[in-house]
């Protein structure tokens, strides 16, 4: 039923990369994957050409169709000099204000962020939970949360920088010590 296919030049008609079998790439809310193969399916009686990627985090495969890549927002991984910005956004403090609403309205919130597959969204949301989690006790939602921003801002950022996810993380929790004080 499947057979494989060559996948067209660099851009589809509407703009959007095209990725070859082996290119990593960041699906959205699951991170950075491989593309196994590009594959041909007749689904409904309509033939339709997909990338399958196989999640390095989880192993998850996942078919994405060609035609939807800029939809679904596959996207590459970013460019190693690109990562010093997404520091940059989880050292700038921003006033707390997502602290006085309710945690399943942060949570709801911090999703959709994560959702968008932006990184610099992602490392947002584990700024905000740093943040939150040094003044109150984060909910079990934002407790999951915390933990998905950072494995994903983990891996993304070790791979453009090639360097271990072990590195990445002794650098990015380094950028939220615990408070002095802790009976604040």
């Amino acid at each position: 039923m499947s057979e494989k296919i060559t996948p067209p030049e660099n851009e589809n008609g509407n703009g959007a990369t095209r990725f070859c079998v082996g290119d990593l790439a960041v699906y959205p809310a699951h991170g950075v994957g491989r593309i196994d193969s590009v594959e041909s399916r007749v689904i409904n009686g309509k033939k339709q050409d997909f990338y399958i990627l196989k999640v390095i985090e989880s192993g998850m495969t996942i078919m994405i169709p060609t035609a939807n890549v800029s939809q679904v927002g596959l996207r590459d991984v970013i460019d190693k000099k690109d990562v010093p910005k997404i520091f940059e956004v989880m050292t700038n403090n921003v006033d707390g204000g997502n602290e006085s609403q309710t945690w399943n309205r942060r949570y709801r919130e911090y999703m959709d962020k994560i959702k968008t597959g932006s990184l610099h969204d992602v490392a947002e949301v584990y700024r905000d939970l740093s943040l939150l989690k040094h003044t109150k006790d984060l909910s079990f939602g934002e407790r999951k949360l915390y933990d998905t921003a950072q494995a994903l801002l983990v891996k993304e950022i070790s791979t453009a920088r090639e360097v271990t996810e072990e590195t990445v993380q002794s650098e990015i929790t380094a950028l939220f010590p615990p408070p002095d004080n802790p009976d604040n």
